[in-house]
């Protein structure tokens, strides 16, 4: 019998399953980080790079990024390219969605196990490991024993949990509102019992992320809640989806996926929810106000609503949306309550000179990886006055690399305006000080083309803003799109007819722009981008981390002055910012 060690915590899945050990020690998105028809790790950015997840016990601190992680393991259970179990040094709820909707759709499972950062430290460099409940067990060559999994029973009830319910919240749980209603709110509570909520809170609004199309099991899941006639009970707009509904033919979508893409929009509507297909409701005339109690996926806009608007919501995992937005109910714990908004993290920023727009991505990027679960205070933005789409972008790069739901910029957003209001009194927060040269990293980091030839410039990630089309616009006038270079952006309907009626396309599209509705640059492939294409440019950080794990492209980041330019030169100008020169100028020869 080899070596072992045996290492427990708390169980969030029951279950036993043992296999080769896969370990990192940087948390990972799914979404984005990880093909969900083969589960090999796709975010090129990743220690785990390259590697299968299909069999293994992974072992990673939490997951990170988008909510529709929980959508793509889901699909990796149905398919069975999951891995075995999960061992995680923090609780996820994203993941932990996904094995839940696995069990009750699917009826398949999967162990999750939280054992907290000290013991999580102490997997790595181990070979083999067996899940069991409460227990991890590590070996350092695979048992000779004839040890068995011995199944759990699935639970799928909620009616053992301690948390304070309304007759509302039993006649839902007990199906006098229908299946659908009932199966969702025992999601819910199964959620709340394991975020350690001990009530529920009414919502407000939704917004559902689930409509992304993952795989087979994304759009079977949304067809069994048409089935047991589920309907949303607070108003709720719908995210991008997979492809733009109206025009995916006129674009060169494979069928393949055009179809059940477009068809699991509808199964969403179907539930009664608005027809808005866009990544950024906060840009929308029913963009909830501050202090509203409200249940958002996509993570861009869980942070935006939190951390610009005021608005209340955690970082809800697909699935967990709509299940709440079928019941009205959300678990009270997290950015719903005052104290889960409190900063852990205070972040000094270094003198900086005059800034473009791709300091504030660049900026999210970086702290989001500093923070990771923990809510930041920035300090050295408050003579600033940083725009919405500035925030916009910092946000979505923040949520790209963190798994907080939440930031706060000292002056700037609203809770912040005193940043002593957001510091709990007598907590201790660490503080981290960020210098040129970091940043200057991060940029590399972004810039993974090395080829100066720009092919396809991508805007619109998140959703392009009205601002952004006025701006786009000016940069675009009298100018003309070199003929051999794609530049498309995405955007929503409601967006799109705003910057028509402004002037702002007709310009754009002399440029000879490509406009794209109802989908998001996390979906789009080829044939929008084009099959001999290798380089891309963009001004989104969220898109310079995913695209190339994604579409398989390498990337240029910069400013949105510096995309336009490369679209009429189809070459990357390979110019750093101003504000970023003296980080250059730090370095030695060697490095630049």
């Amino acid at each position: 019998m080899p070596r072992s060690t045996f290492l427990t915590g708390r169980s969030l899945v029951a279950g036993a399953a043992q296999g080769a050990l896969l370990f990192a020690d940087v948390g990972l998105s799914f979404w984005g980080g990880v093909d969900s028809a083969t589960g090999e790790v796709i975010d090129r950015h990743h220690p785990l790079s390259g590697e299968y997840l299909a069999g293994r016990v992974l072992a990673i601190p939490s997951g990170r990024g988008s909510c529709t992680g929980s959508s793509v393991l889901m699909e990796l259970i149905s398919n069975g390219h999951a891995p075995a179990a999960l061992v995680l040094a923090e609780p996820d709820e994203i993941l932990t969605l996904g094995v839940l909707v696995a069990q009750t759709i699917f009826e398949r499972s999967l162990p999750v196990l939280c054992i907290g950062q000290e013991a999580f430290a102490a997997l790595r460099g181990g070979a083999f490991a067996r899940v069991e409940d409460t227990t991890v067990s590590l070996f350092d060559q695979p048992p000779g024993d004839a040890w068995q999994a011995i199944d759990s029973p699935l639970r799928t009830d909620a009616t053992h949990i301690s948390i304070e319910l309304t007759e509302r919240d039993q006649a839902l749980l007990g199906g006098e509102h229908g299946k659908a209603a009932q199966v969702a709110m025992q999601i819910v509570l199964r959620m709340a019992e394991l975020q350690g909520a001990r009530s529920l809170v009414d919502v407000t609004q939704a917004h559902i992320d689930g409509c992304i199309y993952t795989g087979p099991a994304s759009l079977r899941f949304a067809r069994q809640l048409v089935q047991w006639g589920a309907k949303v009970r607070v108003p709720t707009t719908l995210n991008s989806i997979s492809v733009d509904q109206r025009r995916w033919r006129e674009l060169g979508v494979d069928p393949a996926l055009g179809e059940p893409a477009s068809a699991l929009g509808d199964a969403y509507m179907a539930m009664g929810a608005q027809l808005s297909y866009t990544c950024a409701p906060y840009l929308l005339d029913t963009a909830p106000k501050a202090g509203e109690q409200i249940v958002w996926a996509e993570s861009n806009a869980v942070v935006y609503a939190n951390s610009v608007l005021g608005a209340r919501t955690l970082k809800y995992p697909d699935y967990l949306d709509i299940c709440i937005a079928l019941t009205g109910r959300a678990p009270l714990i997290g950015c719903h309550l005052d104290a889960q908004r409190k900063a852990r993290l205070q972040i000094e920023l270094p003198a900086l000179g005059e800034l473009d727009d791709a300091f504030y991505p660049l900026l999210g990027y970086h702290i989001g990886a500093l923070a990771g679960s923990r809510v930041p205070l920035v300090l050295g933005l408050e003579k600033r006055k940083p725009s919405l789409d500035d925030l916009k972008a910092f946000g979505a790069a923040f949520a790209t690399t963190s798994a907080a739901p939440l930031f706060h910029i000292a002056g700037v957003t609203p809770e912040a305006i005193d940043p002593a209001q957001v510091l709990e009194a007598g907590a201790r927060i660490a503080v981290e000080k960020i210098r040129l040269q970091d940043l200057m990293l991060s940029w590399r980091e972004l810039n993974s083309a090395r080829d100066p030839r720009v092919d396809v410039v991508s805007l619109g990630n998140p959703h392009f803003s009205l601002g952004e089309f006025a701006h786009l616009a000016r940069l675009c006038r009298g100018r003309n799109k070199h003929p051999d270079v794609v530049l498309a952006i995405t955007c929503g309907r409601a967006v799109l007819e705003q910057a028509r009626e402004a002037g702002h396309l007709a310009v754009i599209e002399a440029f000879g722009a490509t406009l794209v509705t109802d989908t998001c640059w996390c979906m789009l492939g080829e044939p929008v981008i084009p099959p001999a294409a290798t380089t891309l440019m963009t001004n989104s950080g969220k898109y310079a981390h995913y695209a190339p794990g994604l579409v398989g492209r390498k990337v240029h980041f910069a400013s949105l002055a510096e995309c336009v330019d490369a679209a009429c030169s189809a070459t990357a100008s390979g110019r750093l910012p101003a504000w970023l020169q003296p980080a250059a100028q730090l370095e030695s020869p060697a490095h630049v």
